[in-house]
């Protein structure tokens, strides 16, 4: 079974999200990904590929029929997707890596994106912390095939 966005989950101990092992996934609310998102992820990241950049060079020679987001913009909405889906009552959470990443497709600018988060393992850490591998799926809708797969890992610290 799938959560969906408007049931969006609030954690405040290791135990409740232990409990999300084996669990299905979390489901965010659809994001779309228009132009202005990709230019301003260009100007932050220095990366102006025509591809992304340029809707009427990507239109007519672009394999992709169009501009498209980069790959690490997609991968970049996978915090915020997360933040939105869950609440973590928390002292302090932090982004501690990512593992086995893959961009399976690409997500033309227009698209709209959303993320599922199923819980893989909770681990102890020090200062009474827990490390928390999520496995995320990012579907572009009406696409069969994900955009981008990824194991997400934080650390939170309640």
């Amino acid at each position: 079974m799938t959560a969906s966005a408007a049931q969006a989950a609030s954690f405040g101990d290791a135990t409740a999200l232990r409990a999300l092992i084996g669990a299905g996934p979390l489901a965010s609310e659809w994001l779309t990904v228009d132009q202005d998102k990709v230019n301003r992820f260009a100007d932050a990241t220095g990366d102006h590929q025509w591809i992304h950049v340029d809707p009427e060079r990507a239109l007519r020679e672009s394999p992709f029929g169009g501009p498209v987001a980069h790959g690490f913009l997609t991968l970049s909405l996978i915090p915020a997707l997360l933040g939105k889906m869950v609440t973590l009552v928390q002292r302090m959470g932090v982004n501690y890596g990512l593992n086995r990443v893959r961009f399976m497709s690409p997500v033309p600018v227009g698209s709209l994106v959303r993320a599922k988060f199923a819980v893989e393992s909770v681990t102890d850490v020090d200062n009474d912390g827990v490390q928390v591998v999520w496995g995320v799926t990012l579907e572009r809708q009406g696409s069969e095939r994900p955009v981008c797969v990824a194991e997400f890992i934080t650390r939170h610290y309640f």
